[in-house]
């Protein structure tokens, strides 16, 4: 016994010499390839890297932004610096660039509101090595929220399978399940949003053939079932209540076209859910027979609601009418107080007849400075729409002129933009965006200056720079938000297998269906969104 385990163990010791041999080597030879900036030859231009993190602003709490250098090379150097601290170095034999965290998160809290170089080292196939021009980037001031909530989906329309709602911690790259369809048997979860970047109060809706279609109220560490279907949710500041729409939802096709699904709203109100009362009510300006209302946010004081509306011309609500072209929403807001449940006077802020464009998904920032929006061609849904951009207005202009003056942001892309949402302190902007594939909508951020000047987005940064290139899912409503969701997904599972906590008398209408109404088995597209 003694004799085979010393045997054993001079296997061991062999093992561990050749591994450090090997590495050894490595090391030798990657120190003979530490070249000065003098010795090696300058290209007159930043080395072309992928993601793009190039010219923009960062926040100082991210994720280290990994990257693949698009150069052809033998050997890979990279260092990245700023004013202050340690230059980081990095050596591959891949293009890919790994970060060290340690080293990045200390290097951009040291240098905070200055700038950021990458400089990149290329060892050709000849044996020279080539120094690109530094790729300069600048750090912010001011932090982003730490986690980002989102739902990823396959983009396909007849049919889904897994999908969830997810939460990123943003400093690192730690991603979570918040609740998936595995849980009540592949049925569909979406609209997912919160009460001032908190995430301690929170709605999203379930739909499911077994369990029916409901929301969720996650409240204080608690959940509970409302037995009746949210649309798209905005919390009032107070947490008191939250505005909702009910939307007649259908799914159609063009015959030619560079994306050939459509959405159109044959019908739709807002309604709204009082919390300690768990009653739903609406009001005749929000919920009119002749307009179809949707996409609801609520000012940061909460005396003004907000939301898109469009006139509703037809007269069939289950034929898609031949002039869906024609259907552009106005963005209009509606005054309340809070403590008489009381609405005010309907008021116009931009009607398509002068913008020529259909305004959808108004958000605005939590210090009631601007006021982001999206316009696109026409229709309700921009996700769809590669006419979709983002445009801003200052509200505080708006104010001592009287006047709203949208302005676009240089931030578009030829793709579709759109399902965005602001940092707490209204510094960071987070959006979906088609741009690259078209097909898949990736999560970007972006900085916003005190002036309104949108700096140019980057995507979301994760471990492996090429996730993106081999993700089949859609990243849809980028919530951020200013910590974690407590609540597990086991919880919030059990909830929604179980009986609704809270029923809810609806107001009727034929964009309402009946609370006892089962979601359709036959066709559940037509019942939702991406």
């Amino acid at each position: 016994m003694r004799q085979e385990f010393k045997s054993k163990r001079k296997r061991i010791l062999v093992v561990i010499v050749a591994v450090l041999m090997i590495t050894g080597t490595l090391v030798f030879a990657l120190r003979e390839d530490k070249v000065t900036v003098d010795q090696a030859n300058h290209v007159d231009r930043p080395a072309k890297i992928h993601p793009d993190y190039s010219g923009t602003v960062i926040p100082p709490n991210i994720a280290p932004l990994n990257f693949s250098i698009q150069e052809k090379g033998l050997l890979y150097r990279v260092r990245i610096s700023s004013k202050q601290s340690k230059t980081i170095e990095i050596f591959s034999k891949t293009p890919k660039i790994t970060i060290p965290e340690k080293q990045w998160h200390t290097l951009l809290d040291d240098n905070r509101g200055k700038e950021l170089f990458f400089l990149v080292f290329v060892k050709a196939e000849d044996g020279e090595w080539n120094r690109f021009s530094p790729i300069i980037n600048n750090i912010a001031n001011e932090d982003i929220d730490r986690f980002l909530v989102y739902r990823k989906i396959y983009p396909v329309y007849s049919a889904w399978g897994r999908m969830g709602i997810y939460q990123r911690d943003l400093y690192n790259y730690d991603e979570s399940v918040v609740l998936d369809n595995n849980y009540f048997e592949g049925g569909c979860l979406n609209c997912h949003s919160f009460c001032a970047n908190k995430p301690d109060k929170m709605l999203f809706g379930i739909r499911s053939s077994k369990y029916r279609s409901s929301a969720l109220l996650v409240e204080d560490g608690k959940g509970q079932k409302i037995g009746t279907k949210f649309g798209y949710t905005s919390w009032h500041p107070s947490g008191r209540l939250a505005t909702y729409s009910i939307n007649k939802v259908n799914m159609f096709f063009h015959t030619a076209k560079t994306e050939v699904r459509d959405v159109i709203d044959l019908d739709s109100l807002l309604a709204y859910y009082l919390v300690d009362r768990k009653t739903v009510k609406t009001a005749p300006d929000i919920s009119r027979k002749d307009r179809l209302e949707t996409y609801p946010t609520w000012s940061p004081d909460g005396r003004y609601l907000y939301f898109c509306s469009a006139p509703l011309s037809w007269t069939d609500k289950n034929v898609i009418p031949a002039d869906y072209v024609e259907i552009k929403y106005d963005l209009v807001r509606i005054s309340y107080d809070i403590d008489r449940d009381e609405w005010g006077e309907l008021e116009n802020v931009l009607l398509s007849k002068d913008t020529g464009l259909s305004m959808l998904l108004p958000r605005i920032s939590p210090d009631g400075r601007w006021l982001l929006f999206c316009m696109s061609d026409y229709g309700c849904f921009p996700i769809y729409q590669r006419s979709s951009d983002l445009y801003m207005i200052d509200l505080e202009r708006a104010r001592d002129t009287g006047q709203y003056e949208p302005h676009r942001l240089s931030i578009n892309s030829d793709e579709s933009e759109s399902w965005h949402s602001f940092s707490t302190n209204s510094r960071w902007i987070a959006f979906s965006s088609k741009r690259g594939s078209g097909v898949f909508t990736r999560p970007y951020l972006c900085y916003l200056d005190e002036k309104g000047e949108a700096y140019k987005p980057f995507v979301m940064p994760q471990k492996d720079p090429d996730h993106y290139g081999t993700c089949l899912r859609t990243y849809s409503v980028p919530e951020l938000i200013n910590g974690p969701v407590r609540v597990t997904r086991e919880k919030l599972g059990a909830v929604v297998r179980s009986s609704p906590d809270i029923l809810c008398d609806m107001p009727v209408t034929t964009a309402t269906p009946k609370v006892t109404e089962p979601a359709a088995r036959d066709k559940p597209w037509l019942t939702g969104r991406e």
